[in-house]
């Protein structure tokens, strides 16, 4: 299966990275896990603008957020929240976008694993481009194990009935 994440897909994982990159950088793992929920939530109505087409689209982000949250009780806290992580001002806003960083990382890797060799030539682009521009420590690690890393491991090397010949 050689198909892009979607926008849930995408968010579910950048919520796990900021929680782990939370608890390792002593962030606010609440403010943390919200911010990572809402950081992308525009593309809902915006699409999802790759580094290709930015130069030829203007999103109106700050109307597609203003116009999801209006009316409901997550109105104020929200666009808060998104204003701030706009910004990359506080330590949380920093490592939501790590997060979000990374798991294109890790969705490169997975493709690569799955046979798309070209992706492998962004690798230097990558790390000029967006390895450079991580805010924290633990985000830098974090992408050099992924650029190491096998994304089949989690179930290779994970015990199961086949490498135990244990009965289930």
């Amino acid at each position: 299966m050689n198909r892009p994440q979607n926008v849930a897909e995408h968010s579910f994982r950048v919520a796990w990275l900021a929680l782990l990159l939370a608890q390792t950088e002593k962030a606010d793992a609440s403010k943390v896990l919200k911010m990572a929920l809402v950081h992308d939530i525009v593309e809902s109505r915006t699409g999802d603008t790759d580094y290709l087409m930015r130069p030829y689209v203007i999103r109106n982000d700050e109307k597609a957020i203003k116009d999801i949250l209006r009316g409901t009780s997550l109105e104020k806290q929200y666009l808060k929240l998104f204003e701030e992580y706009e910004k990359r001002q506080s330590l949380e806003a920093k490592i939501v976008k790590d997060s979000d960083t990374l798991d294109v990382d890790l969705e490169i890797r997975e493709q690569e694993a799955r046979g798309m060799k070209p992706i492998r030539a962004w690798h230097g682009y990558r790390r000029e481009g967006n390895y450079k521009k991580l805010f924290t420590k633990s985000a830098r690690k974090i992408w050099e194990e992924i650029q190491s890393s096998n994304p089949q491991d989690w179930h290779t090397k994970a015990d199961h009935r086949y490498k135990s010949r244990k009965k289930v």
